[in-house]
């Protein structure tokens, strides 16, 4: 039997059944489409995230007070020590360190006039700007402070817009928490970070926000280093001066490789679950295939013993029925491309913040799995079609 011979025979057959194999060839196209809608949306949300949490810049180190691995978690449980604006000064003169930024943040009402808006205050220094690559689109970042802090204030883009409107805020005077400050900056628009909206902050001096908060210690310390080290050696320093200054390891330094990467495998893990569940739908498809190929070889019995009897093996046999199931299975692919390529657009032009990336390789391999199903289901009922006796089958008939 020629390869022409099998692609004819093949069409025929679907063909004769054309509305079985359309059924078929949806539920495997609703499994291809899941597969590849859920695992493209999967990648670009891990690939948003990734590349918002880099956008404060690639060489970072965050110090935070409390031992993880013995219970403190990042300022919220108290620690041995906290953390102080004395230790964060400490840091300022170790050997490749550039900007060293002290952290707090709590919330509270912002008031000018009879305008009221509850939102994030961040208690940070002045070099807090350069550290995260944030800009100022009006007048200036909190000023260097050698003693206590004057009461400055840094507005966010939103802050701005709903407490002044189109008037300019620089020079004016805000209630924050209910004390005094004198706007000196607004923020350039930064958009959102894993559902934090950076433009809806205010920005007070550390010693202040301190003060505010009733708080005794900062909440993290990010210190920023040259190109000249690596993130372990530059946290090998900063862990070397804060034992000398409390006497033991009372605190917990992450670089940004061990977050990002940490965050890449959380993601990547998230990925695999959603791409699972389109899975369950493809496995939908194949039960489909398996059981319209065991059907169809119950009602070609004597299609089966005919073609044995004019010479056929059992190998055609097998491979004809494998190359239904295979070509159903293909059919099933190309549509569920289709079919998510239009989803996506429609979600595209819908929500045009959300994460696609669609990725090639997703499409050849959704197709080829698309294939592999139609192989794998059609392997028992080929398997029973080349195992019929022509002479039972003919009688069958």
């Amino acid at each position: 039997m020629l390869s022409r011979d099998y692609l004819r025979l093949t069409l025929s057959n679907l063909h004769s059944g054309r509305m079985r194999s359309a059924l078929t060839i949806l539920g495997i196209a609703i499994g291809i489409a899941a597969v590849i809608l859920l695992t493209t949306l999967g990648e670009g949300l891990r690939l948003y995230v990734l590349e918002n949490f880099s956008q404060f810049g690639s060489r970072i180190v965050a110090v935070s007070p409390g031992k993880n691995q013995t219970g403190g978690i990042g300022g919220l449980l108290s620690s041995t020590r906290p953390l102080s604006i004395e230790d964060a000064n400490s840091l300022r003169n170790l050997p490749y360190a550039i900007h060293v930024v002290p952290v707090v943040q709590g919330a509270g009402a912002i008031e000018y006039g009879k305008r009221v808006r509850h939102t994030d205050i961040l208690g940070t220094g002045s070099e807090a700007a350069d550290a995260w690559l944030f800009r100022v689109a009006l007048g200036s970042f909190l000023p260097p402070s050698a003693g206590y802090s004057q009461p400055f204030a840094v507005v966010g883009h939103k802050v701005r817009n709903e407490l002044f409107g189109t008037e300019n805020p620089l020079g004016r005077f805000i209630r924050v928490g209910g004390e005094r400050y004198r706007v000196v900056g607004v923020m350039e628009e930064k958009g959102q970070m894993l559902g934090f909206d950076l433009d809806d902050i205010v920005y007070i001096p550390i010693d202040r926000a301190l003060s505010l908060f009733n708080r005794t210690g900062l909440m993290e310390v990010d210190i920023t280093y040259q190109p000249g080290t690596s993130a372990e050696a530059m946290a090998e320093r900063i862990r070397n001066r804060l034992i000398a200054r409390h006497g033991a390891e009372d605190f917990t330094i992450i670089t940004q490789d061990e977050m990002l990467a940490s965050l890449d495998r959380i993601l990547g893990i998230l990925k695999l679950a959603i791409g699972g569940l389109g899975g369950i739908a493809l496995l939908v498809g194949a039960i489909g295939i398996l059981t319209i190929m065991v059907t169809t070889v119950r009602e070609r019995h004597g299609e089966i013993g005919l073609l044995r009897a004019i010479g056929a093996t059992r190998r055609q046999v097998l491979l004809l029925f494998l190359a239904e199931a295979t070509l159903l299975s293909l059919a099933g692919g190309l549509v569920g491309m289709l079919l998510s390529g239009l989803l996506l657009a429609a979600l595209a032009l819908a929500i045009p913040a959300l994460p696609i990336q669609i990725s090639p390789l997703f499409l050849l391999l959704a197709l080829g799995l698309s294939a592999l199903v139609g192989l794998l289901a059609g392997v028992i009922p080929a398997s029973q079609a080349a195992r019929l006796d022509p002479v039972i089958a003919l009688q069958s008939e």
